[in-house]
């Protein structure tokens, strides 16, 4: 597979990624079952490098959108850290700040993050593991995480465009036949 050229066109304008992953949702639902038929160990090498060739070259700051969108689960430590940090007791910070559900779930309680600012974390030293991982195109099993990559496809600049050079390197023919 070629890697990345980096003289290409990387779209980062959010409103047209937007309308992209709404145009190209017939596209992808075809690639994500062409994807099924290649060895995970290779998709996941593949992966793994664009993200590392495209990431650098987006700054997350520009739009914020998984700090607009993203839920991700909070453990005891995590809330624990973060309390401590803001200088508040466990019980306040829960109050204020988490949503719990049952078996001891929880999650931020607000969409936007209330530790977004201007798109950029306020707590970045003490953020969560879920926001830490996200795009998360680094980790293992990507052929395992298709339906959640392919639900912040339309938000994610990142995810966006590692997606689209993926196509691209593994000759997925776009048109439906």
């Amino acid at each position: 597979m070629p890697h990345l050229n980096k003289n290409k066109f990387l779209e980062t304008n959010i409103s047209v990624i937007a309308q992209l992953a709404i145009d190209k949702e017939a596209e992808n639902d075809r690639f994500k079952a062409f994807v099924q038929s290649f060895n995970g160990t290779a998709i996941d090498a593949a992966v793994s490098r664009l993200n590392d060739e495209i990431a650098p070259l987006i700054s997350c700051t520009n739009c914020g959108n998984c700090c607009k969108s993203l839920m991700v689960n909070i453990t005891d430590e995590e809330a624990d850290r973060l309390s401590a940090h803001l200088n508040q007791s466990r019980e306040t910070f829960d109050a204020r700040h988490l949503e719990k559900g049952s078996g001891g779930l929880m999650i931020i309680n607000s969409m936007p993050c209330h530790f977004l600012e201007n798109n950029a974390c306020t707590v970045y030293d003490y953020r969560f593991a879920g926001c830490k991982e996200f795009p998360a195109l680094h980790l293992p099993q990507f052929k395992e995480r298709l339906f959640t990559t392919f639900m912040h496809y339309g938000r994610c600049p990142i995810i966006f465009n590692v997606v689209e050079q993926l196509k691209i390197e593994m000759d997925f023919t776009a048109e439906s036949k």
